[in-house]
């Protein structure tokens, strides 16, 4: 299976552990993914929150050009997904917005390019058998929170791979590579995403709910497939704990970081040195890790 892969702003930077781990994941289970030339920043936050147009075009101009490679695109980031796919419904559901994103990019768009997040690819186009089929290292029933947030499945009409309330593809994936996927009520709640930078008490509250939650509930680590929900759990861990109260340190893995290693893919191809939370102890006390490895960073 090929994919036009969109790795976004994030993965080109501070999320760039995901980016390793994708790519290492996607080339061990034999998905191809060509990197969209000359690719462009989708606008995230900043451009919806200020110019609805450019929301739009600026997607469509990297959708362009994966249109030309003919192959669906593949994003990692759960904001760059979403704003790819909200281009998509702004385009085919609204005319003048179509004539608008056409006179900014010079170029007509119809909103035909299938865009896929790495979790539908891995759940829905792969499937959980043929990841069954490439396990060498199961994760020993190590007890996964599994996080989606706010934008992976919501809206419903825009982004549809699966439940927009209870979405289930990443257990699903974690269950058929030996993790013991938890059951938790906040699995699809808001972490306060770029509030971080603007209002980050924000931030520490929802991360203080969500991470005493997923400790009452029994989970050793929290898998994730958005940046910014990466970021806002793993690096304001310390800071939480000041506002209100400590709670016993999580690590926040990306979904392919722990997939990866029932691969039996490495610590390096997969940057586990990358979260400030150090999730070495846990993967070695599971039987995880590599012996060579020795439960240490690298």
């Amino acid at each position: 299976m090929k994919y036009a892969f969109f790795p976004g702003c994030s993965l080109e930077s501070t999320a760039w552990d995901f980016k390793k781990s994708t790519l290492s994941v996607c080339a061990a289970l034999r998905l191809e993914l060509h990197e969209i030339a000359d690719w462009i920043c989708c606008g995230s936050t900043p451009a919806h929150a200020s110019n609805a147009s450019l929301a739009v075009a600026l997607p469509v101009f990297s959708l362009l050009r994966a249109r030309d490679m003919g192959m669906p695109v593949m994003a990692a980031c759960a904001s760059c997904y979403s704003r790819l796919r909200t281009a998509n419904y702004k385009i085919t559901h609204d005319p003048a917005e179509c004539s608008r994103a056409e006179r900014i990019t010079g170029m007509p768009y119809d909103g035909s390019v299938q865009v896929q997040h790495i979790l539908d690819v891995l759940a829905n186009d792969l499937g959980t058998e043929e990841i069954r089929r490439n396990v060498s290292h199961p994760l020993g029933g190590l007890k996964v929170a599994c996080y989606y947030g706010c934008l992976l499945s919501r809206p419903p009409e825009i982004v549809a791979f699966d439940d927009p309330e209870y979405p289930t593809c990443m257990e699903e994936v974690l269950r058929v590579v030996g993790a013991e996927a938890i059951d938790w009520p906040y699995k699809t709640e808001c972490c306060g995403a770029s509030l971080s930078i603007t209002d980050p008490d924000v931030v520490r509250r929802l991360g203080y709910r969500l991470l005493s939650m997923a400790h009452r509930a029994g989970a050793e680590c929290i898998a994730v497939a958005c940046p910014l929900c990466q970021s806002n759990l793993d690096l304001r861990q310390a800071d939480i704990g000041k506002s209100f109260g400590e709670v016993p340190e999580i690590p926040i893995l990306y979904i392919t970081q722990l997939l990866g290693l029932a691969l039996g893919l490495s610590v390096d191809e997969l940057a586990l040195e990358a979260p400030a939370v150090d999730a070495m102890p846990l993967l070695a006390k599971h039987g995880i890790l590599n012996p060579a490895e020795g439960g240490k960073r690298s």
